[in-house]
């Protein structure tokens, strides 16, 4: 059987970590963890344009581990799409390569987490502001639907959250 990867997307503090563990709990696979958040939390200045690349590639070789660990399906908490919308919003453009990049990488399904959770408070989040949420979500949501992957919009509590998100796995991995 071929491995399955669930890409979960979405703007900041609307649950994606904690579907993604949630997940990899129900199925018992592994889940990829946002490598940015590891970068960050150990950096000791303002991140530059450069350290987006940086946490790309860091991005990438995470997901390359998880790929080796999984039995059939890879759970990943963010990808490259993320870095793309914060360089693009932050400085205006976004490394080639990671763009390249993005064309390359194959998931099956991508699950979209909605903005109708509240906002948490967190020292490497930066736009608590509700139109900026929105403005964010509409973003992820033109990138999963230019994807050409299936999507699904995740939303309500964590349980709803979480079954929908068992069901949209089942669904289109066949496991």
């Amino acid at each position: 059987m071929n491995l399955k990867k669930v890409l979960i997307l979405g703007p900041e503090s609307t649950g994606k970590s904690t579907l993604a563990k949630d997940l990899a709990n129900h199925f018992e696979e592994p889940w990829v963890p946002e490598y940015s958040r590891e970068y960050l939390e150990n950096l000791t200045r303002d991140y530059d344009f450069d350290d987006l690349s940086t946490m790309a590639k860091g991005q990438l070789q995470v997901e390359e581990k998880g790929e080796k660990l999984a039995k059939d399906i890879l759970f990943c908490d963010t990808d490259l799409r993320v870095i793309h919308i914060w360089s693009a919003h932050r400085f205006g453009k976004t490394d080639s390569w990671i763009l390249e990049e993005i064309e390359t990488r194959v998931y099956d399904l991508i699950l979209l987490t909605d903005i109708d959770l509240d906002w948490e408070p967190d020292p490497l989040r930066e736009h608590p502001e509700p139109e900026m949420r929105l403005y964010f979500f509409k973003k992820y949501l033109e990138l999963a639907k230019s994807s050409g992957f299936p999507f699904e919009i995740i939303s309500g509590s964590r349980e709803e959250r979480l079954q929908k998100a068992i069901s949209a796995v089942k669904i289109h991995t066949k496991i």
